[in-house]
């Protein structure tokens, strides 16, 4: 990444966040705003960008947020996610297989428009491509919208959306890294939604929080 501090979760922005949400509802565009935990709301916040919504959301590209586009789903956009998770409906494995298509869905989608075909995995400062790539900023920010949206659909069955995750421990050379989360309603128990460790339509990282904090 960029640097430590780079995907390292920021510190709590608990006014501008509360500031942000309440200008949501009104903004051009935009439903209201979806409810969200306050670690959520400070992806948005710390970037100054508006959070998804039932119609939209923005995504973020170029490392950090730098750049941006605003995604106004459409009515085939809802058909193809609502297929993609409908057949996930038989239980809590196959919503999480599900929601694995639709990031590649959504990498499908975005691919052509930002020209993140070209993206790679693991991308960072050091690929001097930050036009064509995500950073782990970027993919947990993008993910947990998408995830928002799903969410706010009611195509989320036996999931909902948790707290942004972070690992990174220098003494055995881990990179520092963020990721989206899901948490399954029955057991509590966090499974990552990771894009950032793959390439372009490669099907993201689902495993568990405990198991992801002890990759590389």
């Amino acid at each position: 990444m960029r640097s430590k501090r780079v995907c390292r979760l920021q510190p709590a922005m608990r006014m501008a966040a509360l500031a942000i949400i309440t200008a949501a509802s009104a903004a051009p565009g935009l439903a209201g705003p979806i409810q969200m935990s306050r670690a959520v709301a400070d992806l948005y916040s710390s970037v100054s960008i508006y959070p998804p919504s039932a119609t939209s959301m923005t995504v973020c590209y170029g490392f950090v947020c730098r750049r941006r586009h605003i995604l106004q789903f459409t009515a085939g956009d809802r058909g193809a996610l609502t297929g993609i998770l409908n057949a996930g409906h038989a239980s809590a494995a196959a919503e999480r297989a599900a929601a694995q298509r639709a990031v590649v869905w959504f990498d499908r989608r975005m691919g052509p428009i930002l020209g993140t075909n070209r993206r790679v995995a693991k991308a960072d400062f050091r690929f001097r491509d930050d036009a064509h790539n995500y950073d782990c900023w970027d993919t947990t920010r993008n993910t947990t919208s998408l995830l928002l949206v799903l969410r706010e659909w009611g195509l989320l069955k036996f999931h909902t959306v948790g707290d942004p995750k972070y690992r990174g421990n220098a003494l055995v050379l881990q990179t520092p890294h963020n990721t989206a989360v899901l948490v399954d309603r029955a057991t509590k128990v966090e499974w990552v939604v990771d894009p950032w460790t793959r390439g372009y339509l490669q099907p993201p990282d689902v495993m568990t929080v405990a198991k992801w904090v002890k990759e590389d």
